[in-house]
């Protein structure tokens, strides 16, 4: 891959111009201009460590704005913490780097801070979950899920379960205002309102981590809560779901029917075993895409303000074939 070049001067180009002239060369026997390739800065404001989809995003960054490609990459990890995203980001802009990537903790709160990126001339190219600003102009562009979309898909698979008693959903939310719990959750009450049979018995904040998730619903079944469904807004809360379950002696996928996102190769070996009933993919790997986003702009062409990335589901019907052909 062609890394991203600038101009350079060349000493003694005067010295070579007068010696071409002398000896009477021609403009095509001059000795050619390489420019030298640019090292491209990036402050990357990740949101933390708390999942496994996390974890691969952060990873495909570092690969793709990698020193072999042409990049310094300064990450940042907030540990789910807005105000350490907004310091980073003030730090990247006191370092001068050429780019800032952020993937948020929350969509609101980013007016001030991208403000002073703008005014400082740094582009900003925002990852995974949306913000909310009072002006576009704030960021670049954008990369990420449809995650309404995604709980949609999730609620469709749902109108195809064979409850006889109807459906009595726990519902396990990620953090709190991330584009993710929104997107997912107004999904699931979409499906809600449109279907009578189906009883939402519980909702809380797993904060997308397997300790939340397995806490929560251990705390449901030690208090006797009645439910056949988890609604779980990622994988991690799933296998805590799991454990819990297990440990209370029922059967995920037959008790009681588990919907996931995020599709990690671990949560696929549980679809593969009826664990997992239906989980629907969010792809982590944006940094390929962001590499392109920036290697666009080095060449003055304005990528999509928004590119929603294209992602599928799985259910009983994977094969073992088709895991191990996941990337991730």
């Amino acid at each position: 891959m062609l890394r991203p070049l600038k101009r350079r001067l060349l000493p003694g180009i005067l010295a070579l111009c007068l010696l071409s002239l002398l000896t009477g060369c021609t403009r095509s026997a001059s000795p050619a201009l390489t420019p030298a390739a640019r090292i491209i800065t990036v402050g990357f404001s990740q949101v933390g460590a708390e999942s496994d989809w996390r974890n691969a995003n952060t990873r495909s960054m570092t690969e793709a704005l990698s020193e072999e490609n042409g990049y310094r990459l300064i990450l940042s990890d907030a540990q789910n913490k807005q105000e350490r995203q907004i310091t980073a980001i003030r730090n990247f802009i006191q370092m001068g780097v050429d780019y800032i990537v952020l993937a948020p903790t929350n969509e609101t709160g980013w007016d001030t801070v991208l403000t002073e990126a703008r005014a400082a001339g740094i582009p900003v190219i925002v990852v995974d979950r949306m913000i909310e600003v009072a002006d576009d102009s704030l960021y670049t562009c954008w990369v990420g899920s449809d995650f309404r979309k995604e709980g949609r898909n999730a609620v469709r698979f749902m109108e195809g379960l064979n409850a006889q008693d109807g459906l009595r959903i726990v519902h396990l939310q990620g953090n709190l205002g991330s584009s993710a719990q929104i997107g997912r959750t107004a999904a699931l009450d979409e499906g809600l309102a449109a279907h009578d049979s189906w009883q939402l018995v519980y909702r809380g904040a797993g904060d997308f981590t397997q300790a939340k998730g397995q806490e929560i619903v251990n705390d449901l079944l030690d208090a006797g809560l009645d439910f056949n469904v988890i609604y779980s807004e990622n994988d991690n809360m799933a296998f805590g779901a799991i454990a819990a379950l297990k440990a209370h002696g029922l059967v995920p996928g037959v008790d009681v029917t588990i919907i996931s996102f995020d599709a990690g190769r671990r949560a696929l070996e549980m679809t593969l075993a009826g664990e997992i009933s239906f989980d629907m993919e969010c792809n982590p790997l944006h940094g390929p895409r962001v590499d392109n986003i920036i290697r666009q702009l080095e060449e003055g062409i304005q990528p999509p303000k928004l590119t929603f990335v294209s992602e599928t589901s799985f259910d009983a019907t994977i094969t073992r074939e088709v895991l191990e052909q996941r990337p991730y």
